[in-house]
């Protein structure tokens, strides 16, 4: 599977640098992102999944009788489990879920929605009391009320103690663990006799370079996120576009609702609908540009939202391409996009979100184009162009 994903990856990637973003080729490039093996995509995010599924588990056993981080099942994310990919080789995205080990709880410290296209906010840690079940089973023993002669014990590693600064959790220091902790597990999968498994600089998150015996490679990068309650929004290590300067800033990341949405579109949609190639090719089209994969996302995220999914019929991509770009450049003129989930009533039920969320204030993905008139006046140009 790995070898078949990568041949298609390698070829997608060589015709396409053929045809540079300047020379308009459009024709030709239509062509190609219809024709792109949306099942081979597919197909490797499974894999990744089913191979990363193994990978926590191992994890697990390494981790067994250690008070740090419990990891839960990983959810795909990113363009790829969305069923698209921009230009090149996929990366496979992964968000780990983390859940406090036992005597501890995470408390969320949510700042206000602010210039940033995401909020942020801290996880502070904090001891809770497990001395009933401490009297009734025995297995664990209350950190917050240990007799004084025990408490000079060492218990091993411990979360507040390497995981955390100032009882706030850290994404640098929990993903120098992952990494180790990872780097460790690969050597108990059968996978590992067959492919070679390289972990990769990163400061807040773990990438992983998968390359098997005939030298074909995977790209993979598993990202840590403490979900807020019972909905899809976490705050998760990523690094935010814009950078996190403080390492106990984690980002709140609707990565999981945007991969529910587009599924959900998948299926009420046409069989051959175009809405994720108007996407490529203006991701395509725009790459370098401040306009982000995460701005054309929004775009198109509001459109199938306001228009009927009847008319993403392969057949109308041009209407198609010319709506989106109208779209967008009300959205320029106006200096106003919003992000899709903050106060957005047109969000379908089925995905959860925080309560806060669809009673928020729209939150303007183009506020920095109001206070910046350098940024702004850049933007029309960029837009011109096309």
């Amino acid at each position: 599977e790995l070898e078949n994903s990568s041949d298609s990856s390698s070829s997608n990637s060589e015709d396409e640098e053929e045809a540079p973003v300047n020379e308009w080729d459009l024709g030709r490039f239509l062509m190609q992102q219809m024709q792109l093996p949306v099942v081979h995509l597919g197909s490797t995010c499974k894999v990744v999944e089913a191979l990363l599924e193994n990978l926590v588990h191992a994890c697990h056993v390494i981790t067994l009788g250690t008070a740090l981080l419990h990891l839960e099942p990983c959810i795909g994310v990113g363009s790829a489990f969305e069923g698209w990919s921009p230009r090149g080789d996929p990366v496979y995205s992964l968000l780990v879920p983390v859940k406090p080990p036992t005597g501890h709880c995470f408390c969320m410290e949510l700042g206000a929605a602010g210039e940033l296209p995401a909020r942020c906010g801290r996880v502070r840690v904090e001891l809770e009391c497990v001395c009933s079940r401490q009297r009734l089973l025995g297995d664990v023993q209350c950190l917050l009320h240990r007799d004084e002669d025990e408490q000079g014990r060492d218990e091993g590693p411990c979360l507040l103690q390497n995981l955390c600064s100032h009882s706030y959790l850290d994404a640098e220091k929990t993903a120098r663990w992952l990494q180790l902790v990872v780097t460790n597990a690969w050597l108990l999968l059968p996978a590992s006799h067959r492919c070679h498994l390289t972990v990769l600089p990163s400061l807040r998150s773990c990438k992983l370079r998968l390359e098997n015996v005939s030298r074909r490679a995977l790209c993979i990068e598993i990202f840590l996120g403490v979900q807020e309650g019972d909905s899809g929004v976490f705050l998760t290590s990523q690094e935010a576009e814009a950078g996190l300067s403080n390492s106990t800033t984690w980002q709140e990341s609707c990565a999981v609702p945007e991969v529910l949405f587009f599924r959900l579109v998948a299926k009420q949609a046409p069989r051959d609908s175009c809405h994720l190639t108007c996407l490529k090719l203006f991701v395509h089209l725009l790459e370098g540009t401040g306009f982000s994969i995460d701005c054309l996302k929004t775009v198109l995220m509001h459109l199938l939202t306001i228009t009927p999914l009847s008319g993403w019929h392969r057949g109308h991509l041009l209407e198609c391409m010319d709506e989106f770009l109208q779209y967008l450049q009300g959205c320029l003129e106006q200096k106003q996009l919003h992000h899709f989930f903050l106060g957005n009533e047109k969000v379908p039920k089925e995905v959860l979100l925080p309560l806060d969320f669809r009673t928020a204030n729209p939150l303007n993905l183009f506020q920095h184009l109001q206070q910046e008139p350098e940024a702004y006046a850049q933007a029309q140009r960029e837009f011109s162009e096309l």
